[in-house]
Formats: C-alpha cells, sequence, structure tokens
C-alpha cells in the first residue's frame, strides 16, 4: 500500500483524525495540545496519528492536503484545517455541530 493510500484508509476508518505532533495525552507541540484540548471539550472521539512515527507519510500529507503545517484536522475525509481554525470554529460553537453531526460526540 503506498503512501496515499495509507492517508485514505486512516481517513476512512474513523469520522474524525487528527495527524498531530505526538499523542493527544503527549503531545509535541503547543498548536496539537491546543487542537486536542478543543476535540475533547465538545466531548469528541476521534483517532489521532502521530505524524513523528512516519516520516513519509508526514511529508506525503502535506501535498495531499495541499496544507503545510501541522495539526490537520479531518472530519469525514475533510480537511477542517489546522489548529486556528480548529479554535476559532471551537469558540464559535461550530466545531461541536460539525462533530455532532459527523457522529463523533456522546
Amino acid at each position: 500500500m503506498d503512501v496515499t493510500e495509507r492517508i485514505k484508509a486512516q481517513l476512512a476508518a474513523a469520522p474524525v483524525v487528527l495527524f498531530m505532533k505526538g499523542t493527544p495525552d503527549f503531545p509535541q507541540c503547543g498548536f496539537s495540545a491546543q487542537t486536542v484540548g478543543a476535540l475533547r471539550a465538545c466531548g469528541a472521539k476521534f483517532q489521532h496519528v502521530n505524524i513523528f512515527e512516519d516520516p513519509e507519510l508526514r511529508e506525503a500529507l502535506k501535498r495531499y492536503s495541499n496544507w503545510p503545517t501541522y495539526p490537520q484536522l479531518y472530519v469525514k475525509g475533510e480537511l477542517l484545517g489546522g489548529c486556528d481554525i480548529a479554535l476559532e470554529m471551537y469558540h464559535s460553537g461550530e466545531l461541536q455541530k460539525v462533530l455532532s453531526e459527523a457522529g463523533a460526540t456522546a
């Protein structure tokens, strides 16, 4: 399976996927930590991918998404954006709505 197929498989495996630096319990950058915080505050169930564990994926995802930075938050296979967009959506209430519609909240 090539790297693009792996990305597509990861996105298909869960309604919400966060490609991040580190893990939700041990984020390795402040932006990843803030994005996890927003998801948790919404009560979201999400999968994460630690981009540090797969350098090939880390580079390929930038091309796949046409988004140069991490974290990258996907809902139903579509890129929502990075930390700034996720936080803006959280503060406006839009993130909760999108996550709920995706079936990712309790």
